[in-house]
């Protein structure tokens, strides 16, 4: 007999096999052992699918800034335009940063949300210093293709990208963003 590993098709097998009782399990026997392992495979699939979604929510966040930037863009960009457009990004909690450090007590520790608005603006400038990932909006048919992206990771791979420094060149770059590609 074939294993399977779903949680609904070993409840499924086990009420076929028991006659509709599956409450009636003993503790330890080895239909509630393939129950209990099957159902912690299902909360690890979902954990690992979290985790990667949470991760891949920050370029989804970065593309879709650019994409409302541009929006009332009527021609690609130039480098300057980008870089300063990558600066605006970064920026973009500034104001919450300030004001997060203005409720502080003198004296006292800042607050997690602080720290964690600190460190993703400090990851930030430390990445525009060696090329920050952006979608590559030089040419119009970037920009058409930015403006028809609808928001989502798996449709990511139809853009073009490229990493532009805050001193200066710009080169291309792959998707996902590994390293500095």
């Amino acid at each position: 007999m074939a294993t399977s590993k779903n949680l609904h098709k070993v409840q499924k097998q086990i009420a076929k096999k028991r006659g509709g009782k599956s409450n009636s399990l003993h503790e330890n026997s080895r239909d509630s052992q393939r129950l209990r392992r099957a159902g912690a495979r299902e909360d690890k699939i979902a954990k690992i699918a979290a985790a990667a979604s949470r991760a891949n929510q920050t370029y989804v966040e970065r593309v879709a800034f650019f994409k409302s930037a541009l929006k009332e863009a009527t021609t690609s960009m130039s480098e300057d335009e980008l870089r300063a457009l990558t600066a605006s990004y970064i920026a973009r909690d500034d104001e919450e940063l300030a004001a997060l450090k203005a409720q502080r007590r003198p004296g006292r520790p800042s607050s997690n949300q602080e720290d964690q608005l600190r460190h993703r603006v400090e990851a930030e400038q430390k990445e525009f210093q060696s090329g920050f990932w952006i979608p590559d909006t030089r040419d119009d048919e970037g920009l058409k293709k930015l403006r028809a992206w609808n928001e989502d990771w798996s449709s990511l791979n139809t853009l073009k990208y490229v990493r532009i420094g805050k001193e200066g060149g710009m080169r291309a770059s792959t998707f996902p963003p590994k390293g500095l590609s």
